[in-house]
């Protein structure tokens, strides 16, 4: 489902090279749960976003459905991208002069769906996610948790196979980064594939799997606990 093939990134900075990942070798099947950890700076976001089609590496492949991402062109990236890939980030990237519902009429209005139909399966997914009384709230009459609940009816607009979460509770209390948590295992258990980078040990526990970074590296982790919990292993 999502793979890497000796996946590198480097930059340049004033006269040195910062290696940001380092020969990643991953894999990751259908319906996964994997959360992502390491301390900051160890290349988390980095592998998020090149597993996503957003930062080609300097090295190496990825391949979400065997298809390899960066032997596209940037337009038939993007396209792959929105039909098969869902981003949620920390910051919510919400248009702040639209609505609830109009944010998540934006991915329907680009697929090209009509006005009716955008309006009726918007509506439907912020229902879903508790916000059928909010359709007409901008981003600035919402809490910071509703805030967050729009970006997932978001995400869901086009129905992804994929979703990638950059620490998707980072700006939540406990509680709305609980309930944003339990939304997930309720996409993993509908069959998507969930990826997400988290410092917060409690949303990392409730994944399937861990994959962990240090210094750009990925590590070949042991077994966490006595249950199943696992870390994956670096595909080779």
């Amino acid at each position: 489902m999502l793979r890497m093939e000796g996946v590198s990134k480097r930059y340049n900075h004033r006269a040195s090279t910062v290696t940001a990942l380092r020969d990643a070798n991953v894999k990751m099947n259908r319906g996964d749960y994997v959360s992502i950890v390491g301390p900051s700076g160890s290349g988390k976001s980095t592998l998020l976003l090149m597993l996503g089609g957003m930062l080609s590496p300097t090295g190496g492949r990825v391949y979400v459905d065997g298809t390899s991402l960066y032997d596209m062109t940037p337009n038939e990236r993007a396209t792959f991208r929105k039909k098969n890939i869902g981003f949620v980030f920390q910051t919510f990237n919400l248009v702040p002069y639209l609505t609830a519902l109009e944010n998540v009429q934006i991915p329907l209005f680009l697929a090209g769906k009509n006005d009716a139909a955008q309006r009726d399966h918007a509506t439907t997914l912020l229902e879903r996610v508790g916000l059928g009384d909010r359709l007409d709230h901008k981003p600035s009459e919402l809490s910071v948790g509703q805030q967050q609940r729009v970006a997932l009816a978001r995400v869901l607009a086009n129905d992804p196979a994929v979703i990638l979460a950059d620490e998707p509770t980072g700006n939540l209390d406990p509680e709305t980064g609980g309930q944003v948590i339990d939304f997930f295992d309720d996409l993993n258990k509908e069959g998507r594939t969930i990826v997400m980078v988290t410092h917060d040990p409690r949303a990392a526990e409730r994944a399937k799997t861990t994959l962990r970074l240090v210094e750009g590296t990925v590590l070949n982790g042991q077994a966490e606990s006595a249950t199943s919990r696992k870390c994956i292993t670096p595909a080779m």
